[in-house]
């Protein structure tokens, strides 16, 4: 559902990803792992289209999306949950989920479900959420546009261990769905094993090492030294 090759690029004329090919099936949830730095988020970036693309290609559901816009390639199923969360602080959490909504299993009301905290303060604007209820948000916009390819940046950023541990439920039940391809970034290692069915290590702009889960959960002494942390 998800294909990059060879994809490199950056900000202004700076190149941060090198030569990155992976792929997500429709189903399957690969986790981006690696130090602060090594450009996670700039590739989710060249995947949406926010950052600039400098050689490779983006490949959508079969389709070649590399020369579509940021909103193109969102119509053509690109649901992405960036770092700083972006909501508007002015609009309502309904105003949010009505804005995004596309036709699909996702409505606002099951997004409701599985988040009520947001279904108590629908009526509340996004910027007297808590840090929590704007990740919450900002999932659920992702998700009500039903996408076919759904990139999450480090969601658990900046919470409190409670709300983590609620967040990580949450996004257990949904990629437990396989109904999406699913690729995040997630510093929080136990976090990122325990949902992903696939690790990929990030160092200096490359993918260093793919592998399957599981596996890395029984060589997680070795992560420091696959990590670039040491040698």
């Amino acid at each position: 559902m998800l294909e990059t090759a060879g994809l490199g690029g950056g900000w202004g004329p700076t190149t941060i990803v090198e030569d990155v090919s992976l792929s997500v099936s429709v189903g399957e949830t690969l986790t981006l792992i690696g130090r602060n730095g090594v450009g996670k988020t700039t590739l989710l970036e060249l995947i949406t289209n926010r950052a600039r693309r400098m050689s490779g290609r983006v490949v959508i559901g079969g389709r070649d999306v590399s020369a579509l816009s940021t909103h193109e390639r969102a119509r053509a199923g690109v649901g992405y949950v960036p770092q700083a969360r972006e909501v508007f602080k002015s609009l309502t959490v309904q105003e949010h989920l009505t804005i995004a909504e596309r036709p699909g299993r996702w409505t606002k009301e099951a997004a409701y479900a599985i988040f009520p905290s947001l279904a108590e303060r629908r009526s509340t604007r996004a910027g007297l959420l808590s840090g929590g209820e704007q990740q919450m948000l900002a999932i659920a916009r992702a998700l009500v546009g039903n996408p076919k390819v759904l990139l999450m940046d480090e969601p658990s950023e900046g919470l409190a261990p409670v709300v983590v541990d609620q967040l990580t439920a949450t996004i257990r039940a949904i990629v437990a769905e396989r109904v999406m391809a699913v690729l995040f970034v997630e510093q929080r290692i136990d976090i990122a094993l325990e949902l992903a069915d696939r690790y990929a290590i990030m160092d200096r702009g490359r993918i260093v090492e793919m592998g399957k889960a599981e596996r890395l959960r029984l060589q997680q002494k070795s992560l420091p030294q696959m990590m670039g942390l040491e040698h």
